[in-house]
């Protein structure tokens, strides 16, 4: 996926990546969140702007709490 890093990314953005780490991999919501964080924050939470990580944390909550 081509991130544009001048833009703020959204939650659905953030919901998108990580059920497609899930379906490709088969992870968990915990592993797919660790996986994307380390792929598209390059394990630094601002490279990508506080915003954005913002909404990867919501995105996070979203599928662990439709995991239960």
């Amino acid at each position: 996926m081509t991130i544009n890093h001048s833009s703020t990314l959204n939650k659905e953005y953030f919901l998108s990546y990580m059920k497609l780490i899930m379906n490709a991999y088969q992870n968990t919501v915990d592993q797919a969140k660790e996986l994307a964080f380390q792929r598209l924050f390059e394990s630094h939470i601002n490279s990508l702007g506080c915003n954005s990580y913002e909404n990867f944390l919501l995105a996070y909550n979203e599928l662990k709490e439709s995991e239960k």
